[in-house]
């Protein structure tokens, strides 16, 4: 079942053609279902039911304020990154308790204010860490709830950029850290340890590791019960592939199993933090056929969206289906799909097989709602693109375009030369 999917002739989103928002909406533009966001949250909380789950959604995987709305009122919490993320959670309504705060570079900053807001918990990733957390929480006279996010050493199996429970990487606490990290939290006054959270890496399409990471985990749990830790909280990460090219993903089933196998007897609250399981699928890039380049070697069909309103392709070589908005029976060619910005990285792939395509048509990248506009930017001094909601036959703009000349009034020119241009 999909929300993007056919209807004579014609690439809908729910009951919308896509070529009827574009007739209003300049190309290239972020389309979005609601009802697809829903639906994905439903079926992983149904899934995860009988944990009685929080859900937390990753803001980074997209942080539009309808998107967040969206999933907040399916209830759904936040697993934030940044105090910008903090901001743009708290301002989709997300209820401060069910905020968790993950990432490996916190300021005292940002610690404050999550803080003031009464997060549910800091995922802590560092021993400098700890001692920062205390002192900020010590000069606001209060207790900051904490989960150690330990290192387990297992491989993902997924892209190296996107893999974080190795031991080279940069995230969590590792092994041989874990046993001074309890005991500081054991001796600073203004940490309380509430439990430990682990997250292993994005787009796992085998979920063998999950359950080597989750193992971990349960034997630390077991261990810092033993040393007198009170662990009452798990937080289990995210990390849920979906089939960008119809590669077969595991049922949601299955993971349920790894999670009651390893860690459902040990009474914990359990968190779960997707970003890409909910929203990518939920979500395409609208855009427009500018040339097909003919060349000895190779078709190139240059598209108006590029590199930098969608990175996947070029930094993790991440391929998207790409369908025709309009469905033809032209015959199939071999095309390079390219976009405008001036890098031979502007590649979203080579050899697609599509039906023969022409300037001005319309084209959908597929599965576009996952780190797509929120890692877009304006390389080539490029607007940032507009971005649409859908429900059932209704759409909005939920975020317009930022043009060059808005971007250019971000910026000012010193005095000394602004007055030698005025001279």
């Amino acid at each position: 079942m999909t929300n993007f999917a056919y209807h004579h002739g014609q690439l809908h989103v729910d009951a919308l053609p896509l070529s009827q928002l574009a007739a209003s909406i300049e190309t290239p533009f972020y389309c979005y279902s609601a009802g697809r966001l829903r639906d994905n949250y439903q079926r992983l909380q149904s899934a995860l039911a009988e944990f009685q789950p929080l859900i937390c959604f990753a803001v980074k995987a997209n942080a539009n304020q309808a998107v967040l709305s969206t999933l907040a009122d399916c209830g759904a919490g936040a697993d934030i990154v940044s105090g910008g993320e903090l901001e743009r959670a708290l301002a989709a309504t997300i209820v401060p308790g069910k905020i968790v705060y993950s990432g490996v570079g916190k300021s005292a900053a940002e610690m404050r204010a999550a803080l003031l807001a009464g997060i549910h918990q800091f995922n802590v990733e560092s021993l400098p860490e700890l001692r920062l957390l205390n002192l900020t929480a010590a000069e606001l006279n209060t207790i900051a709830p904490v989960a150690l996010r330990v290192n387990p050493d297992v491989d993902p199996l997924t892209h190296a950029k996107i893999s974080t429970g190795e031991e080279d990487t940069k995230f969590g606490i590792p092994r041989e850290q874990i046993s001074e990290a309890l005991t500081m939290c054991r001796q600073l006054p203004n940490l309380a340890l509430k439990g430990l959270s682990v997250h292993i890496g994005s787009q796992l399409t085998d979920f063998e590791p999950f359950r080597q990471a989750y193992r971990f985990v349960a034997d630390l749990v077991r261990h810092c019960r033993a040393e007198g830790h009170s662990i009452t909280r798990l937080d289990l990460g995210g990390g849920i592939g979906i089939p960008y090219q119809g590669q077969p993903v595991p049922p949601l089933s299955l993971y349920a199993d790894i999670v009651r196998e390893t860690v459902g007897a040990l009474g914990c609250q359990l968190a779960f933090e997707p970003g890409r399981y909910l929203c990518a699928d939920a979500g395409v890039l609208v855009t427009r056929v500018l040339t097909v380049k003919q060349t000895p070697e190779k078709n190139f069909l240059v598209l108006d969206a590029g590199m930098n309103d969608l990175v996947r392709p070029a930094m993790y070589e991440a391929r998207h289906t790409i369908l025709p908005v309009q469905q033809t029976q032209k015959p199939l060619e071999n095309y390079a799909v390219v976009g405008p910005i001036c890098e031979t990285s502007d590649l979203f792939g080579e050899d697609y097989r599509l039906p023969q395509v022409a300037e001005g048509d319309l084209m959908a990248i597929m599965d576009a709602g996952a780190y797509g506009s929120s890692m877009a930017g304006t390389y080539n001094a490029k607007p940032l693109v507009p971005e649409v909601l859908a429900q059932g036959s209704n759409f909005a703009v939920v975020r317009r375009r930022i043009t060059v000349a808005e971007q250019i009034a971000w910026e000012s020119v010193p005095e000394w030369l602004a007055s030698r241009a005025a001279a």
